[in-house]
């Protein structure tokens, strides 16, 4: 029997690259105007893909309002990825023990964030009304069944087996999570940070299931007491402890903004992917991230 063989996408255009000298010679050329003529197309769109994007918003209802929703919902999913991409490089620079390097994603997670917060602004005109006009076009489908944002979620520590159960029949997408689900999150490449600069950190949490949250650490909240009473500029750990909080902040701010702008839509109504909505959000938000760096700011 031959083998079957793996169909081969085509090959993507590729942006070409110019030097200084280049762009000298075409604004030369063009007088200071911008290029109007163009061999292929262009390469804005080659390497931004923005044709592409415009051509995801399908909605379900002729209702205009339903397309700032989609397309929120969108920036937002677009969001979730960039911070997940900035906090698992990271994580990766805590696992090397760089704090420094680490300082520069974590800043930018922060920024990430910032814009993701942002982006709720676009949805403050929405009435139980409005909504009401094509809810139920979406079935089932729900926020909470956002792959990306568990991710985040794992990545920052707030680890839960259960909450990957929705994506088993999606294979890759169940895979992923699995493996974030099992990997130390940033928060324990934090603490191993810790361990490894002399600091008393516990072997259980250095070793353990990582697929459960770790119970808040007396002994990591004593740490970051020591961090904190060293404010010389060389301090790398506590601008690490300033950019967490940072990160934590932003992302507790998103968290209450989809729970005002759920009760602003449905009030206390279920939400549409089985839970009880509005009481579900606050029971999910009452979970920190990041416990022992709160804790410490009671013992300095």
């Amino acid at each position: 029997m031959e083998s079957i063989q793996r169909q081969r996408l085509p090959e993507r255009p590729r942006v070409r690259p110019a030097n200084a000298q280049q762009r000298a010679d075409r604004a030369a050329a063009n007088g200071g105007e911008p290029t109007l003529e163009l061999a292929e197309r262009t390469p804005y769109d080659t390497y931004v893909h923005a044709s592409t994007l415009h051509s995801l918003q399908q909605t379900l209802s002729r209702d205009p309002g339903e397309m700032s929703f989609l397309m929120v919902s969108q920036i937002m999913e677009l969001y979730f990825g960039l911070t997940c991409f900035e906090v698992r490089e990271a994580r990766k620079r805590l696992r090397e023990d760089d704090v420094w390097a680490a300082l520069a994603p974590l800043h930018r997670a922060a920024l990430h964030l910032e814009g993701l917060n942002a982006a709720w602004r676009g949805l403050r005109w929405m009435t139980p009304a409005d909504f009401n006009r094509f809810r139920n076009l979406l079935g089932e489908g729900s926020g909470f069944q956002s792959a990306m944002y568990r991710q985040l979620e794992f990545l920052l520590g707030l680890k839960s087996v259960s909450l990957a159960r929705p994506f088993h029949r999606q294979p890759q997408v169940y895979a992923e999570l699995v493996e974030t689900l099992r990997a130390p999150s940033l928060w324990d490449e934090v603490i191993a940070v810790l361990a490894r600069r002399g600091f008393a950190v516990p072997a259980g949490l250095l070793d353990r299931d990582f697929s459960n949250e770790a119970e808040p650490s007396a002994e990591v909240t004593a740490a970051w007491v020591e961090v904190y009473a060293d404010p010389g500029p060389d301090n790398h750990l506590r601008l690490l402890g300033e950019t967490l909080v940072e990160i934590v902040e932003q992302f507790d701010d998103w968290r209450h903004q989809h729970l005002k702008a759920v009760r602003r839509t449905m009030g206390a109504k279920v939400g549409t992917g089985g839970s009880a909505g509005a009481a579900w959000l606050r029971r999910s938000m009452a979970r920190e991230v990041f416990p022992e760096l709160w804790a410490a700011r009671t013992e300095m």
